[in-house]
C-alpha cells in the first residue's frame, strides 16, 4: 500500500509551527531589546548627563551668588576679608563651568548656549564691579551700586534660564524613561502571552495533527488484534503515521497469508500424521514379523547346520565342513543383527517411565552384564562420584554397557582400563567414558555413530556396528547429546543428560 506523497510529514508540521512561533518570538524579543536599549539610554542620560549638568548649574549659580554677596559686603565695609566669598566664588565658577563643558555643554548645544550666556552676563557684571573693589578705590556711589545691581540682574536672568532649560530637559528625560519602561513592560507581557499562545498552539496542533491520527490508528489495530483480523487498517494524518498504517496493513495481509499457509500446512501435517501412523503400524507389523517369523527360519537353519556338522564330522572334506561353519555363522549373525535392529527401532517408540536413578547403579548393572568379557580381557573399570538422573534405567544401562563393552573389545596390548566420571555444566551433567584402547582417528569422529559403520573387519573385531548408533539414539531420546572427544589423550566418549530440577538439587 502506498501513502499519498502530498501528505506533509510530521517534521514539516512541527517545522511550520516552530517557524511561526520563532518569527513571533523574534519580533517580540527585538521589540523588547529596543525597549531595553531605550530604557538604558534614557536612564544613563538622566543619571550621567542631565542630572550632573543641573547640579553643576546650581553650583555655578551659588558661586555667582557668593561673588555678588562678597562684592556688596566689601563695598559696604571696605575690609579686604569681605572679598573672600568673591574670590572663592570665582574659583567655584571656573570649576562649575569646566564640569558643564565636560558634561556636554559645548557651543552649538542648548546647554552650551545657556552656559555661554551665563558666563557673558557674569563677565559683564564682574567688569562693572571690578573698579569698585580695586585697592584704593574711592567709596562706591549710589549710581555705581545701582549699575552693579542691574548688571547682576542680567546674571540672575541667564542663570534662571539655564536652570529652567535643564529642568525641562530633566523632565523630558524622566518622561522618556517612563515611556521606555512602559514599552519594556509591554514587551515582557507580550512574551508571556506568546509563550502561552505557543503552548496552546502546540497542544492543539499536535493533538489535531499527530495524537488523533495515532489514536485512530491504534483503535483500528486494537480491533484487528481483538476480534476482526479481516478489518482493514488505514493510516491518516502526517506521512509517517499514514506510512505506519500502510505497514500495519501490509503486516496484517502477510499474517493472513501466513495463517492460510499454516492452515494448509496443518492439513498436510494431519495427512502426513495419518500416513505416519499407518507407517508405524506397518513397522510394528514388521517388527513382529522380524522378531518371530524371520527368526524362526534362521534358528532352523542354524540348528540343522549344527546337526549336519556334528553328524557328518569327519565324513566331509575340509571345504564341506567350512561351508557348514559359514552357514551357521551367517545365521547366528543374522539373528544378532535382527535383534540389534529391533532394539534400535524400539528406542522412544514405546517410551517407558522416567525415574530418578543413581547413575552409579546403572554402571553396576552394565558391569554385571559384562562380567564375562571383563574377566576374559583382564580389564579394570573405575568410576568417580556419579549423580542421580531422571532416565529409563534399561536404556541408559545399555548406553554404559555399549561404551564399556567397546572399551573392553577394542583393547591394546595392555589390559584395558576404563574410567567413568561426571561433572556439572550449567543445566546438564556431562558423563565421560575413557579407555586406554587402540583409539579412534579424529576423521571418523562422526562416522562411528552411523548405523552399521565399522572401522575394522568382522574377523578382527566381532559385532554389527550398531552399538554407538544405539547409544546416540538413546542419549538424544533423553534430551542429551553424545560425541567423541578428539582432544582427549585417551579414547573418550562424552554424553550429556539434563540435570534434575527438583528442590534440593545441589
Amino acid at each position: 500500500m502506498k501513502t499519498d506523497a502530498r501528505r506533509w510529514p510530521i517534521g514539516r508540521w512541527l517545522g511550520l509551527l516552530a517557524a511561526i512561533e520563532l518569527v513571533l518570538l523574534l519580533a517580540v524579543l527585538a521589540g523588547g531589546g529596543i525597549a531595553l536599549n531605550n530604557l538604558t539610554e534614557a536612564r544613563d542620560r538622566l543619571l550621567y548627563v542631565v542630572g550632573p549638568q543641573r547640579v553643576s548649574a546650581v553650583q555655578l549659580s551659588a558661586a555667582l551668588a557668593n561673588q555678588e554677596s562678597g562684592v556688596r559686603g566689601y563695598q559696604l565695609g571696605r575690609r579686604p576679608e569681605f572679598l573672600t566669598p568673591y574670590t572663592d566664588g570665582v574659583r567655584a565658577q571656573a570649576d562649575a563651568a569646566a564640569q558643564l563643558r565636560q558634561l556636554g555643554a559645548v557651543p552649538g548645544t542648548q546647554a552650551g548656549d545657556d552656559l555661554d550666556a551665563v558666563l557673558r552676563a557674569a563677565a559683564a557684571w564682574q567688569a562693572v564691579a571690578a573698579p569698585t573693589i580695586a585697592p584704593g578705590a574711592p567709596p562706591v556711589t549710589a549710581a555705581e551700586v545701582e549699575h552693579g545691581r542691574t548688571a547682576f540682574g542680567a546674571v540672575r536672568t541667564a542663570v534662571d534660564a539655564q536652570l529652567a532649560h535643564l529642568t525641562s530637559v530633566r523632565n523630558a528625560g524622566r518622561a522618556d524613561l517612563d515611556a521606555a519602561e512602559s514599552f519594556l513592560n509591554a514587551m515582557l507581557a507580550a512574551v508571556g502571552v506568546l509563550v502561552v499562545l505557543l503552548f496552546v498552539v502546540l497542544f492543539f496542533g499536535l493533538r489535531q495533527v499527530i495524537t488523533r491520527p495515532i489514536l485512530r490508528l491504534a483503535g483500528e489495530v486494537r480491533q484487528v488484534a481483538d476480534a476482526d483480523v479481516h478489518h482493514p487498517v488505514h493510516g491518516t494524518g502526517p506521512r509517517e503515521i499514514a506510512q505506519l498504517g500502510a505497514d500495519v496493513e501490509a503486516m496484517r495481509q502477510r499474517i493472513l497469508d501466513e495463517v492460510a499457509e499454516l492452515e494448509r500446512a496443518h492439513a498436510l501435517l494431519d495427512r502426513r500424521t495419518r500416513e505416519l501412523e499407518r507407517s508405524n503400524a506397518d513397522l510394528e507389523q514388521f517388527a513382529y514379523v522380524a522378531s518371530h517369523d524371520l527368526q524362526e527360519p534362521l534358528r532352523k537353519v542354524a540348528s540343522f547346520c549344527q546337526l549336519l556338522q556334528r553328524r557328518y564330522q569327519g565324513l566331509l572334506d575340509e571345504r564341506g565342513e567350512q561351508y557348514i561353519e559359514y552357514a551357521v555363522d551367517g545365521a547366528k549373525r543374522m539373528q544378532v543383527l535382527i535383534n540389534d535392529l529391533l532394539a534400535f527401532s524400539r528406542v522412544g517408540r514405546k517410551p517407558g517411565e522416567h525415574v530418578v536413578t543413581d547413575a552409579g547403579t546403572l554402571v553396576d548393572d552394565a558391569l554385571a552384564n559384562l562380567e564375562v568379557a571383563l574377566s576374559l580381557s583382564g580389564g579394570k573399570v573405575t568410576r568417580g562420584d556419579l549423580p542421580e538422573v531422571r532416565v529409563e534405567p534399561a536404556l541408559m544401562t545399555a548406553v554404559f554397557q555399549n561404551l564399556i563393552g567397546n572399551a573392553l573389545k577394542f583393547k591394546g596390548d595392555a589390559p584395558p582400563e576404563v574410567r567413568i566420571a561426571a561433572e556439572r555444566d550449567g543445566d546438564d551433567w556431562v558423563f565421560s567414558v575413557s579407555d586406554n584402547g587402540i583409539g579412534i582417528d579424529p576423521e571418523y569422529a562422526e562416522r562411528v555413530f552411523a548405523l552399521f559403520q565399522r572401522l575394522h573387519t568382522r574377523t578382527a573385531y566381532p559385532g554389527t556396528g550398531i552399538g554407538l548408533a544405539l547409544c546416540r539414539r538413546i542419549v538424544e531420546y533423553h534430551g542429551g547429546r553424545i560425541w567423541l572427544d578428539t582432544e582427549a589423550a585417551d579414547t573418550t566418549f562424552r554424553f550429556t543428560l539434563p540435570a534434575r530440577k527438583d528442590k534440593g538439587d545441589a
